[in-house]
């Protein structure tokens, strides 16, 4: 095994630059996903880290060996991809066993190997069948298996969980989990899905249009977003963000609505105009009362739909004043309707303010 260093990665394409510089250590053993939406550059990363795209600048570090230069195969990795690229009429062990007999291993030792990773991956009653007799999620698992039996020193996944459906995700999830905690391999894995980065990552690398925007465990990252965009696109649904203004101790939205800010909160941004993030299980129905018309303390919800998913209820709707989309989760058997209007609020320990210019979370008073 062996760990992973990322130092100052640029690429380019003609004068297009698609990554900006991305800096990351990964510990031997540790297991980190790069998180982001489509075209920001994550695939692009870890194909770089394998060897298959050329690097602009910065330079890769494997177990210590700068590998710039080295071809693929000689970078000691084994990569898993999004397709599960079997060969069709090869058995599921000649499959596994195909790459060991290109490197004129002896048949024992392919043997010992294959047989293993089946042990590990709950394949060994499938090694006499074909592809086409498996289902998706076993077709996966070979191509994981193909990947063990190399044993190299760091995995690379791209995407793998892509063409499975819902169901089939939730159980191979589990079984990387499993499969990472059962050998202990440097693993990098890229994902559009922040649910299954959320799940699977000790650290998380929050990827935006070619930048690392945050890198850091997938709860911290949760609890304290330190970009507008990382706020929206960890957590679902989504962070609500709204423009508002602060002064007097206090977050006003463009609406009128007023929140309590937490203590020496934003001091430095006085009076400038903010994001305000808060996530949709962190707002609350304040306390109705039809006599009461100020909205200090809280803001007006217009409710457009609800979704009722059981053990949760979302409402979605728009916040009087400013028209601004929100989200709000509740637990399930909330009796709510289309049409109504709900007055909120939300802890002040909970709000997230960022500034509205650069993006970046504002700093709270030392």
């Amino acid at each position: 095994m062996a760990g992973v260093e990322l130092r100052g990665l640029r690429k380019s394409y003609g004068r297009t630059e698609v990554i900006h510089g991305v800096d990351c250590a990964i510990a031997d053993g540790e297991f980190v996903v790069i998180v982001g939406p489509s075209g920001c550059g994550k695939s692009t990363l870890l194909r770089m880290v394998a060897g298959l795209e050329e690097i602009g600048a910065g330079e890769i570090v494997i177990g210590g060996r700068v590998v710039n230069r080295l071809e693929p195969a000689e970078r000691d990795i084994a990569m898993v991809f999004q397709t599960y690229a079997l060969y069709p009429h090869m058995t599921v062990f000649a499959n596994m066993a195909y790459g060991l007999k290109l490197r004129g291993m002896n048949k024992a030792e392919i043997a010992q190997r294959v047989r293993k990773a089946a042990d590990i991956l709950e394949l060994a009653p499938l090694l006499a069948r074909k592809p086409r007799q498996l289902s998706g999620g076993q077709r996966q698992r070979v191509a994981m298996g193909r990947a063990i039996v190399r044993e190299s020193a760091v995995f690379l996944f791209d995407e793998p969980l892509s063409n499975l459906d819902a169901k089939l995700r939730v159980q191979m999830r589990i079984e990387i989990k499993r499969l990472h905690e059962t050998l202990g391999i440097t693993s990098l894995y890229v994902t559009h899905d922040q649910v299954e980065a959320m799940t699977l990552g000790q650290r998380l690398v929050v990827m935006n249009a070619g930048v690392a925007e945050q890198i850091g465990a997938p709860m911290a990252i949760y609890a304290r977003p330190e970009t507008v965009f990382v706020a929206g696109f960890i957590g679902s649904p989504a962070m609500n963000l709204l423009p508002a203004t602060l002064a007097d101790g206090a977050v006003t939205l463009a609406g009128g609505g007023r929140l309590p800010l937490p203590e020496g909160a934003g001091d430095a941004a006085a009076g400038r105009p903010i994001t305000l993030g808060i996530r949709p299980e962190h707002v609350i129905i304040a306390e109705r009362d039809d006599d009461r018309h100020d909205d200090d303390g809280h803001a007006r919800l217009a409710v457009v739909m609800v979704e009722e998913l059981g053990a949760d209820t979302l409402v979605h709707g728009r916040i009087m004043g400013d028209d601004a989309a929100f989200t709000l989760r509740l637990r399930g058997g909330h009796r709510l309707a289309a049409g109504e209007t709900l007055p909120i609020a939300a802890a002040p320990e909970h709000l997230h303010l960022f500034d509205r210019d650069s993006g970046r979370r504002l700093p709270a008073r030392a």
